[in-house]
């Protein structure tokens, strides 16, 4: 039984890892799906390093394996490498539960091969391991970590706004009076806040117009209002066809990291929340 769970059982991990490397280098894979390639979006690297890394993690442990059946000092080295092997997929696994729409298949396979191994290897101290794996989880859900996914994905008027904040208010019923369609997205979701500071806009509202020919970005509700208002009078001559209406599709997740904002044209974005923008902004700005 020692054999079997700390050599062959290692062992096809390893070929298992093998093969999926050697695809990988071929530009192929056993896994097709959407969250395997995800999952290399992830990395700071190419995900080909993984592999490698996979591939020596592996083979220590067969190695490891195969001189713990006679040796105690082995034994414990074999299951220091099994459980690390162990806590370092469940943190990969977990983040991608987390930030993927789906988690990548071929790392699912990792994770349960090592699961499997540490079973057969010392059943004793399994649920010791399943608590830890638990632990981990509960740990990253605790994180706001951001969705590896697209919210802009077809064209129209995207409004990354507040409800706290006037300026916003002034700028969605603008909106409202003239038949402007358009999708909120709340500054509590943290993808919106991130692309804020990728493009070092400190305040909103920030409206992203997605078209087939590109997209234009205008910040404050005086930009965006003047926008409008010189398309219309552009247009005042041709006749309108049809009568859109505003959409209430608002992206809602965690605390607002809306605060008060000395701005004309905009609330600044900062750490704590205040009732109003009419202050004066105290906090650190992000």
């Amino acid at each position: 039984m020692r054999f079997f769970a700390r050599v062959f059982l290692p062992f096809l991990l390893l070929g298992y890892i093998a093969v999926e490397t050697y695809l990988k280098l071929q530009n192929t894979s056993l896994c097709g799906e959407v969250g395997c390639k995800l999952a290399g979006e992830l990395l700071k690297f190419d995900s080909i390093y993984l592999h490698y890394f996979g591939l020596a993690s592996v083979f220590a442990l067969v190695i490891l394996g195969a001189r713990s059946i006679k040796s105690k000092v082995y034994e414990t080295l074999y299951l220091m490498v099994l459980y690390a092997a162990i806590v370092f997929e469940t943190t990969i696994l977990g983040y991608q539960f987390l930030a993927n729409p789906e988690p990548c298949i071929f790392c699912l396979g990792i994770f349960s091969s090592l699961l499997i191994i540490a079973l057969f290897s010392h059943l004793k101290n399994f649920f010791v391991v399943l608590s830890s794996v638990l632990a981990i989880y509960i740990a990253l859900n605790t994180l706001t970590i951001p969705k590896n996914k697209s919210y802009v994905t077809t064209p129209g008027n995207y409004l990354i706004q507040s409800e706290t904040c006037p300026h916003c208010i002034k700028v969605k019923a603008y909106f409202k009076d003239n038949n402007i369609n358009y999708t909120p997205i709340s500054t509590k979701e943290v993808n919106a806040r991130g692309f804020l500071k990728f493009v070092d806009i400190n305040s909103i509202p920030v409206l992203i117009m997605k078209e087939k020919s590109g997209t234009t970005l205008l910040s404050g509700d005086k930009n965006i209002i003047a926008y409008f208002e010189n398309q219309t009078q552009a247009n005042s001559d041709e006749p309108a066809d049809t009568e859109v209406t505003a959409s209430s599709n608002t992206m809602e997740l965690s605390t607002d990291f809306l605060s008060a904002g000395g701005a004309d044209d905009g609330c600044a974005l900062t750490i704590i929340e205040t009732p109003s923008c009419a202050d004066e902004n105290t906090t650190s700005q992000q």
